[in-house]
């Protein structure tokens, strides 16, 4: 669903504002402040606030005075040593506030990541809109064999079709039910003027956890690169990692120096553990090593396997 024309004009309004300062700018992430990416059917990401830069985090480091007068390349280098070695308060110099509209699920997965501040949508107080979502087939998968957290084969299109359709009616169903215990049409004003409707707070309870909510989450870069780390992974569960992925490309435009040192060193790289670390020397020494030798599980010896194999 489209953004409502009074949404548009207030960010408009954001956008077309400008404020003299002397802190640091990021003239990428300025163009695209406020402005919502849309994720999933009905969801988005955007940026509504920012403090420091790539600067910020090299002058945190050396703790120097002012921006400094190194070159570029050196600051950049200094950058990528702290993320290599995993020197992470200077990072925790810089912050950023998104606003992110997501399906309730997806939001009680995001908000175990307990390294921000959040302030969500109160359905106390307002009423939720009639939004719910409905993933593409592409996306509906059977249980993973192998794996209790993910998702297997992709379901045929006679099953899939089934599953929306109950999606689609739970979520029409219950929010039917959750506007007639309020007492309110969905413009707002009340069914049957001679009833109270129950409080919104106890109403909201029977809604499907596909119902789209919205928050404030605002974090340091440190935080938001380790939920990143986790959430833009390959086997993060899809949803969640569409949020990850848009995120991801705000840091660029944020901080491009420390979001390419954050893709060579922990996104894009493996960590193995002491044992596999000694069964790697072994292969590297000529010698042919099975799992049954390797003293890894079998779970572990999986996990060696595809990181030697992506590496």
């Amino acid at each position: 669903m489209p953004l409502a024309q009074d949404q548009i004009d207030a960010i408009e309004a954001q956008r077309a504002a400008r404020a003299e300062t002397r802190r640091a700018t990021v003239p990428a992430l300025e163009a695209i402040l406020y402005h919502p990416h849309p994720v999933l059917d009905h969801g988005f990401v955007r940026v509504v606030d920012y403090m420091g830069d790539d600067g910020a985090i090299v002058q945190a480091a050396r703790v120097s005075y002012g921006r400094g007068t190194r070159k570029v390349s050196e600051d950049e280098g200094l950058i990528r040593y702290l993320m290599r070695h995993r020197h992470t308060t200077p990072f925790e110099m810089c912050e950023i506030k998104y606003h992110v509209k997501l399906p309730i699920f997806i939001a009680r997965q995001w908000i175990r990541h307990r390294m921000a501040n959040v302030n969500e949508y109160s359905a106390r107080y307002s009423i939720l809109d009639r939004e719910f979502y409905l993933p593409a087939p592409a996306h509906l998968a059977a249980q993973s064999a192998s794996n209790r957290q993910g998702r297997g084969d992709v379901l045929d299109d006679d099953e899939a079709a089934m599953v929306l359709d109950l999606l689609r009616e739970d979520a029409a169903r219950c929010h039917d039910h959750y506007l007639a215990m309020l007492n309110e049409n969905e413009d707002g004003t009340a069914r049957d003027p001679a009833r109270q409707g129950l409080a919104r707070e106890l109403a909201r309870m029977n809604l499907t956890l596909n119902t789209y909510t919205q928050w404030y989450w605002k974090t340091d870069l440190h935080n938001l690169l380790h939920f990143l780390s986790l959430r833009a992974d390959a086997h993060a569960q899809y949803e969640i990692r569409a949020y990850a992925e848009v995120m991801l490309k705000t840091v660029e435009a944020w901080v491009p120096m420390a979001a390419r040192a954050f893709r060579d060193y922990r996104l894009g790289a493996v960590t193995l553990s002491a044992p596999m670390r000694a069964v790697l020397r072994r292969m590297l020494a000529g010698e042919r090593v099975e799992q049954p030798e390797s003293g890894l599980s079998k779970r572990e010896w999986a996990e060696f396997l595809a990181a030697i194999e992506e590496s």
